[in-house]
C-alpha cells in the first residue's frame, strides 16, 4: 500500500478496550512508529490515565481522554484518528458510531484498519465529502499492481527470518519490531516486512496486507516486498512479520512465508497459558506442544532459531518454571522479548549470515 500522505499527529480510538489484547493495534502504535506521532487515546473507560500504563507500565505522557471534544479542548486538534482495536469479524461496533462521526465532523481524517470499510456504512454518508477523509486501508492493491511469485526470492542475498506464532495475537509483530530495532542498534541493516495493517500504520516501508490480498497473489506480493526491500536498500537481514499460526483452523497461516519466502530461519512466539486456538475454542484440536511445532517447521524446510514467550495470564513463577523445563528439552534459545534482550537469537541470525 502506497499512501505516503497519511502521516502526522494522531489519536487512537480504542472503545473501552485499551487494557485488552484486542487493542493490539493501539499498543503497537504506542510502543513505536514513524508514520504517526501519537498524542492521545480516546477511551471513555480509561479516561484520566496515561496510555503507557496499558502497554508496559512506562509513562509516555500520552493522555487518555473520554472523547474528541475533551481532547481538542485540552491539547488541540490532531491530524488523524486511528481505529486502534481488532474486533470479531473486523466490524466497527455500533457503540462507536457516534464517537467516530464526532471525529469526522471535527475535520479529523480517520484511518481504519478493520475489515469493514467505514466508507460503506450508511450512518457516515452525511459526513463523506467534507473536510475529513476516511482511509479504509485493509484492502488489496489495485489488480494491475499485484505480483505473481516468480522465484526471484532465491536471488536475495539478505538473511530472511520469519517470526511465526503458535496462535493469533501472541506478539509476533512486537517481537519482529524488537528484532529489527536491536539488530539496527548493533549496526546491522535490518528491516521488518509487514503483513498486517498495524505494521503499515507503524510506518514499515515494505510488505503486504496478507488477509486483504487475493490468495493467488500472496506469495508474489511477499516475494516482491522482500526483493524490493533488499534491492532498494541493501538490507542484510529481512524480518517477516507472521500472521495467525500454522495450525489455527480459523486462519492457518505461515507455510507460505516459509516456503514462498524461502526463509533461512524462524523465531517462534508462544503463549504457554493458552490451550485452545483463538477463535476456535470450541474446536476439537488444542494448541500443540511448542517443540511439536518446531518439528513441523523443520519438515517445511527451515529451522527454529529462537523461541519467544508471552507471559499472558501466567504468574511469574509459573512462567519461569515453564521456561526452565523448555530449556532442558532443547538447545534453542528461549527468551522473554518484553523484558529481555534478544541477543541469543540475534547471535543465531548472524551465524546464518556467516
Amino acid at each position: 500500500m502506497d499512501q505516503p500522505h497519511i502521516s502526522g499527529t494522531a489519536v487512537i480510538i480504542t472503545g473501552g478496550l485499551l487494557h485488552d489484547g484486542h487493542a493490539k493495534t493501539a499498543h503497537g502504535l504506542l510502543r513505536t512508529g514513524k508514520r504517526f506521532k501519537i498524542i492521545g487515546v480516546l477511551d471513555e473507560k480509561h479516561a484520566g490515565s496515561d496510555a503507557g500504563r496499558f502497554v508496559d507500565g512506562v509513562h509516555r505522557g500520552i493522555p487518555v481522554m473520554a472523547n474528541i471534544d475533551q481532547f481538542i479542548e485540552a491539547y488541540g486538534k490532531p491530524d488523524f484518528a486511528v481505529i486502534g482495536m481488532a474486533t470479531k469479524g473486523g466490524v466497527l461496533p455500533e457503540s462507536l458510531y457516534a464517537s467516530v462521526k464526532d471525529v469526522l465532523k471535527r475535520g479529523i481524517h480517520l484511518v481504519n484498519g478493520l475489515h469493514q470499510p467505514i466508507n460503506e456504512i450508511d450512518y457516515f454518508k452525511d459526513v463523506l465529502g467534507g473536510d475529513a477523509q476516511i482511509y479504509d486501508i485493509r484492502k488489496s492493491k489495485p489488480f494491475k499492481e499485484l505480483h505473481f511469485w516468480e522465484g526471484k526470492v532465491q536471488d536475495i542475498k539478505a538473511t530472511k527470518i520469519a517470526v511465526l506464532g503458535m496462535d493469533c495475537a501472541t506478539g509476533k509483530r512486537t517481537t519482529s519490531r524488537f528484532l529489527e530495532e536491536q539488530l539496527v542498534k548493533k549496526g546491522h541493516k535490518a528491516e521488518m516486512i509487514y503483513t498486517g495493517q498495524t505494521g503499515w500504520m507503524q510506518g514499515a516501508d515494505y510488505g503486504l496486507l496478507l488477509d486483504a490480498t487475493a490468495n493467488d497473489f500472496i506469495s508474489g506480493e511477499l516475494e516482491h516486498a522482500l526483493y524490493s526491500c533488499w534491492k532498494d536498500h541493501g538490507v542484510e537481514i529481512l524480518i517477516i512479520e507472521g500472521q495467525s499460526s500454522l495450525r489455527n483452523p480459523s486462519g492457518p497461516c505461515g507455510s507460505e512465508l516459509i516456503i514462498s519466502g524461502d526463509v533461512d530461519g524462524v523465531v517462534l512466539q508462544h503463549v504457554p497459558a493458552r490451550k485452545k486456538f483463538s477463535g476456535a475454542e470450541h474446536f476439537h484440536s488444542d494448541i500443540p506442544a511448542v517443540l511439536d511445532e518446531v518439528s513441523l517447521i523443520e519438515k517445511l524446510g527451515t529451522r527454529v532459531i529462537g523461541i519467544t514467550l508471552n507471559g499472558e495470564d501466567m504468574e511469574e513463577a509459573a512462567l519461569l518454571e515453564y521456561r526452565s523445563q523448555l530449556v532442558g528439552q532443547t538447545d534453542i534459545p528461549v527468551i522473554f522479548p518484553l523484558t529481555e534482550d534478544l541477543d541469543p537469537i540475534l547471535d543465531q541470525i548472524l551465524k546464518l549470515r556467516s
